[in-house]
């Protein structure tokens, strides 16, 4: 029992000092099948942080593709390869996200209503529009965000 405690107090001390070793040292313990060395408390944390990760990149995706698309169709007088690049990209990892972790398919409703506030902000800060200027709520489908052929305003030439 006092054994137990030693490790427990160990692996505590290791999360909080170099947390790169301590994952390390988990994933030894798990591979070799010495649960009783496992830091079951943190380990629990961590890996419901990684949930938790999935969801937010989701929504930080969303969020630089909503802000392009509303670039897109709001300063389509400015409209560049680079914005074009950077509404493909996102398109395909958010695809490759939900393909990943199809799980979260799910929680794109609300991902879309989130990244649009992260997207709002960032078509305001990067243009020379007022919030005013733009849709209060995403007025764009969830379907039309994630298509690769929807570009709001005029299509591509």
């Amino acid at each position: 029992m006092t054994e137990t405690y030693q490790e427990f107090k160990l692996n505590s001390r290791l999360y909080e000092t170099d947390f790169y070793a301590w994952t390390q040292e988990q994933a030894k313990f798990l591979r070799d099948g010495i649960w009783n060395c496992l830091d079951i408390a943190n380990l629990v944390e961590e890996i419901a942080s990684l949930g938790k990760q999935e969801r937010q990149e989701l929504i930080n995706r969303l969020g630089v593709l909503l802000g392009h698309l509303l670039k897109w169709e709001f300063q389509s007088e400015l409209r560049s390869k680079s914005w074009l690049a950077t509404i493909r990209e996102q398109r395909r990892r958010i695809h490759r996200l939900l393909k990943e972790s199809p799980s979260l398919k799910p929680f794109l409703p609300e991902a879309l209503e989130e990244g649009y506030q992260d997207g709002l902000d960032l078509a305001v800060r990067e243009t020379s529009l007022d919030y005013e200027g733009f849709p209060v709520e995403c007025s764009y489908s969830l379907e039309q965000v994630l298509d690769s052929e929807f570009f709001p305003g005029e299509q591509l030439e």
